[in-house]
This record gives structure tokens, C-alpha cells and sequence, in this order.
């Protein structure tokens, strides 16, 4: 009887220690999708800044390139809006709001991470 109670008790200790495993390791790899959409995320928003500066206009949205390396398989939308121009110190200035977002999974999956960021950048 003893024996028998303490293959249950081991057996249910071992499928606890299993569980808290499995939830650890999909909590791992969230955070790593987490981490790499936020980089996905800041590229195209660094892509946005360099195209507003470079031309001194922007496309209302776009959608980067293929990315390599960390940020591959993310889908990075890059919106701009530009506002102005304004009269700072006697020289125009357009301010630019640039929205990024990179995506990787489907909806609802435990493989999903999006991730937004948003800057503004005023050119001369």
C-alpha cells in the first residue's frame, strides 16, 4: 500500500515539474518573439526617418522589404504622416510621425508577437 502511494505521489510530482517546464520554456520563446519584434518594429521605423529625410516626403504606408537576420519572417508596416511646414527660427520645419509595426504568427497563436512603435522627426 505504501509503495502504491508513493508511485502516485512521485508520478504527480513528476507531471507538475513537466508542466512548469512546458509553461517556462513557451514563456521563453514569447519573449524572445517579443524582443525580436521590437527590434523588427525599430528598423522600420529607422527605414521611415532615413526615406522622410532623405526625400523630405513620405509614403502614407508601406511595407518593408524581406528583413534578415533576427527580424527575418516579420511583416514591418511602416505608416508616415507629415505635418506642416512650420516657421522655426525664421526656417521652415516639417514634422514627420512615422508608425511602425512588425507582426510574426497568426492571430491567437502562441508563435504571435506584434510589437508598435512611433516617432517624430522634424526635417528642414
Amino acid at each position: 500500500m505504501t509503495a502504491i502511494f508513493l508511485i502516485v505521489v512521485l508520478s504527480l510530482l513528476g507531471a507538475m515539474i513537466v508542466s512548469l517546464s512546458t509553461g517556462q520554456q513557451v514563456g521563453q520563446v514569447r519573449d524572445l518573439l517579443g524582443t525580436r519584434a521590437l527590434l523588427a518594429a525599430r528598423a522600420g521605423v529607422e527605414w521611415g526617418v532615413y526615406r522622410a529625410m532623405q526625400s523630405g516626403s513620405c509614403a502614407a504606408s508601406t511595407t518593408l522589404p524581406a528583413l534578415s537576420g533576427s527580424a527575418s519572417g516579420f511583416a514591418v508596416v511602416v505608416g508616415c504622416s507629415a505635418f506642416g511646414p512650420y516657421d522655426e527660427a525664421a526656417s521652415m520645419v516639417t514634422v514627420y510621425q512615422i508608425t511602425s509595426t512588425a507582426s510574426i504568427g497568426t492571430p491567437g497563436a502562441l508563435d504571435r508577437a506584434e510589437r508598435q512603435l512611433q516617432a517624430l522627426v522634424s526635417v528642414p
